[in-house]
């Protein structure tokens, strides 16, 4: 039974991730199906498993992209080459990347997906607002203090929401074929200025304490982060984040006719929540 291109799901490659869960939410509402490209889903999908990745690309219309631990991770662009090349073989053109803004790994990674023949969408990102709320920097703004190797280097936080706006158009609308977005936010923020926008949202007293490399390694060790996300964490920390990206870009509205969302924006969606509301400790006996 042939299957109509407008039943075929659009594959989300890392499940439904930060940014992932919001593209499928983005499809879903427009009646686009989708699968979820992870070790628990089926057809499963891992990175580790190259066996796995034909079952997951087969009978879909369409890929969004990421790479588990980050793009910026050593021998990131090998991977996603054979999977580009995976995905041509299984007849799936529609190509959308995550890649991030000022990684070397990236552009080697974007390079393999421009010259493979796909019809590509590249989403080039900063670093996200919601990893104050949804990855490893919560629990330090839930303790009061944020305690990262930085001094006042600026960064033009991006939100994850402006992210799957995009990638969801991409995946849906031809136009974006052969398109490269450089997304930020709209303006730079050293790590304690945006930390200071979470103070004014939730009206809490939070800082930021300078570190040493070597110290921060330590503390993520002591919390029990894998080895390879510290490696990644070490190596964004002490690299990307040296300044190269303190500028500015204007994806966000080249793709939708908008402009970014703001950081302070973010903050305040993300208090209302009550994701950075204290937690109450539980008394003996409970």
């Amino acid at each position: 039974m042939t299957i109509n291109a407008e039943e075929k799901p659009v594959l989300l490659v890392g499940g439904y991730g930060k940014t992932g869960r919001r593209v499928a939410e983005r499809l879903q509402a427009r009646g686009v199906p989708v699968r979820a490209g992870s070790r628990s889903a089926t057809p499963a999908f891992e990175w580790t498993d190259r066996e796995t990745w034909a079952g997951a690309l087969y009978g879909v219309r369409a890929a969004y992209i990421t790479y588990y631990p980050d793009l910026a991770a050593p021998g990131a662009a090998d991977e996603i080459g054979a999977l580009v090349e995976a995905a041509l073989k299984a007849g799936v053109r529609r190509l959308v990347l995550l890649s991030g803004r000022g990684e070397e790994e990236a552009l080697k990674a974007e390079e393999a997906l421009k010259a493979s023949g796909a019809d590509w969408t590249i989403v080039r990102c900063a670093w996200f607002n919601q990893n104050f709320s949804e990855s490893f920097l919560l629990d330090p703004i839930l303790a009061g203090v944020v305690a990262l190797p930085v001094g006042g280097v600026r960064e033009p936080f991006v939100d994850a929401d402006d992210i799957a706006d995009v990638a969801a158009a991409a995946l849906t609308d031809d136009r974006h074929i052969g398109k490269l977005y450089e997304l930020t936010g709209p303006r730079l923020l050293s790590f304690g200025e945006a930390i200071a926008e979470i103070v004014v949202a939730t009206g809490r007293k939070i800082r930021l304490e300078q570190i040493s490399v070597s110290e921060f390694s330590n503390l993520l060790v002591a919390e029990g982060v894998p080895d390879e996300l510290i490696g990644l964490l070490l190596m964004l920390f002490t690299e990307v984040l040296d300044g190269r990206n303190e500028s500015l870009a204007n994806g966000v509205f080249e793709a939708l006719g908008r402009p970014a969302r703001d950081f302070a924006d973010y903050a305040r969606d993300a208090a209302e929540t009550g994701i950075w509301a204290p937690r109450r400790r539980r008394a003996v006996g409970e």
